[in-house]
């Protein structure tokens, strides 16, 4: 990128840290949350451009000196090592990003191949991911449920939204995971002790919510249902029909969403997770359009490839992707997702800068 560019964005830094220091732009919380992320996006490329900047100056000033006393030479040829390590970080700074790495997700967790054991087994996934929020201090916030006899889920929706101080937001960390997940162990069902595979599909897509390019949705394309929301075991939660449920006829999407009180507010949620299925699904068209060699498995939701399998034996975690293998299944399905993610971002990051 041009250094006018560089400029640019340090231009917009200082305008954003300028509107931050406004109490009128944290009236609207919406608002203010995305010029906080835009804030701390691009703090790390202000800091490296200015860290080069100073590196320069310093350098042409000892290049200078060296001319009067060859002491200064040493400290320039150090400072030309430091300024190819910086302008080297700074450029991998500058790598085009994923236009949706700053956005909250919805991610759904879905039971597959393997029955009551696949239910089972998408609840471990679940809670792995809630767990992984908790730890990352993300907000969540379960939107639809539906269990399984035997306390697993049959399909299950979730928010998850980061701090607005947190400059990658959830779908830079979780946008990989969407795809067959497979496990391989003995089913709670299984009386013989044999280790059985099944899957459970996960979903990721941006919560792009109201501000979308799918905004706009005609009611007529529009079949919605209510119902009453339910708990585990299917006991009512409350006595009147709040739950949602919204099909989008031309795509046959489904959304529901149950969490709220009240069924207006259960719709305007069911409405926002419509939207963003539906910009994640035009998105998938048009790259698909685009490129036949897509990388992304969560916007082509693509449930024919495993991308991950789980051995409960050997307690090892595997991503077929990159070839990332571990021996640490219990500490990633308690929420310690961090080297496995980063095994994959790294993947990408090596992709982007070398294309």
């Amino acid at each position: 990128m041009s250094a006018p560019a560089v400029d640019a964005m340090v231009a917009e830094h200082a305008e954003l840290e300028r509107r931050l220091a406004d109490p009128a732009v944290h009236a609207d919380a919406g608002a203010a949350r995305k010029l906080g992320r835009r804030y701390a996006e691009l703090g790390p490329v202000v800091a490296a451009a200015r860290k080069l900047h100073s590196a320069r100056a310093d350098a042409e000033a000892a290049r200078e000196l060296a001319a009067e006393d060859p002491a200064f030479a040493a400290e320039a040829a150090e400072l030309s090592t430091c300024i190819a390590g910086l302008e080297t970080t700074l450029a991998e700074l500058l790598v085009p990003r994923d236009p949706h790495d700053g956005d909250d997700v919805v991610l759904e967790v879905k039971s597959g191949e393997g029955g009551e054991e696949s239910a089972l087994f998408a609840g471990d996934l679940l809670r792995m991911y809630l767990r992984y929020a908790e730890r990352r201090g993300w907000q969540t916030e379960v939107l639809d449920a539906v269990e399984s006899d035997l306390g697993g889920y049959k399909d299950a929706t979730v928010s998850l939204r980061s701090r607005a101080s947190d400059p990658h937001g959830v779908w830079a960390a979780l946008k990989f995971e969407g795809g067959v997940h497979r496990v391989q162990r003995v089913p709670v069902t299984e009386s013989q002790g044999r280790v059985h595979t099944s899957a459970a599909g996960v979903l990721v897509y941006p919560d792009t919510g109201k501000d979308t390019a799918a905004a706009t949705i005609d009611d007529n394309d529009l079949r919605i249902d209510v119902f009453r929301s339910s708990g585990h075991g299917g006991q009512s939660v409350n006595t009147t029909d709040s739950a949602v449920r919204i099909t989008h006829l031309p795509t046959g999407v489904v959304v529901s969403c149950q969490n709220e009180r009240s069924q207006l507010q259960n719709r305007a949620r069911a409405m926002e997770v419509l939207r963003s299925r539906l910009q994640a699904l035009a998105e998938a068209e048009a790259e698909a359009l685009a490129s036949a060699d897509r990388r992304s498995q969560v916007r082509t939701v693509d449930r024919s490839e495993r991308i991950r399998t789980y051995n409960y034996p050997e307690n090892r975690i595997s991503d077929h992707r990159v070839g990332y293998k571990a021996y640490n299944l219990s500490a990633v399905l308690d929420g310690d997702l961090d080297d496995v993610l980063a095994a994959l971002v790294t993947a990408e990051r090596t992709e982007s800068v070398g294309a």
